[in-house]
């Protein structure tokens, strides 16, 4: 189903258990009248946090695409990423470069985008989205020192 959608609020969060560990990203893709349009998610394999929260939001923003978002704004609580994203600090790790382009070519395909930083409260749907897909895949956290 293709829609038609001007603006679209998106929420995303990444989170592996460990760093790195198992992992997953997830998004929330809303319309302008507030109501949920896509909820998605999946597991990444064992990555770091920042890895989770880049690939979470690629994810997402491709998705935002396919049904039609012309707008968006992004809410993620990572500061970093989004700070990164606003030009405020550099991408220093090559293997985070590579992500970050990719996020910033998903970014230029919409008419006006921005990032915004949310406390992690305001960012729970996501995060429960995360913790339910690192859960089905028996992710635990590791185990601090020896027996």
């Amino acid at each position: 189903m293709y829609l038609r959608l001007s603006d679209c609020a998106i929420y995303t969060d990444g989170g592996a258990r460990g760093n790195p560990g198992p992992a997953a990203g997830a998004g929330i893709i809303i319309a302008s009248d507030g109501k949920v349009v896509e909820e998605l998610s999946e597991f990444l394999g064992t990555t770091t946090n920042n890895v989770a929260e880049y690939r979470a939001l690629a994810m997402t923003l491709r998705r935002a695409k396919e049904l039609g978002c012309e707008r968006v704004t992004v809410h993620m609580d990572s500061e970093l990423i989004v700070r990164q994203l606003n030009g405020l600090y550099r991408v220093k790790d090559t293997k985070m470069l590579e992500l970050y382009s990719e996020v910033r070519r998903l970014l230029r395909e919409f008419s006006d985008w921005k990032a915004v930083h949310v406390p992690r409260r305001e960012n729970k749907h996501a995060d429960e989205l995360v913790n339910a897909v690192l859960d089905a895949h028996g992710a635990q956290l590791p185990q601090e020192g020896g027996s």
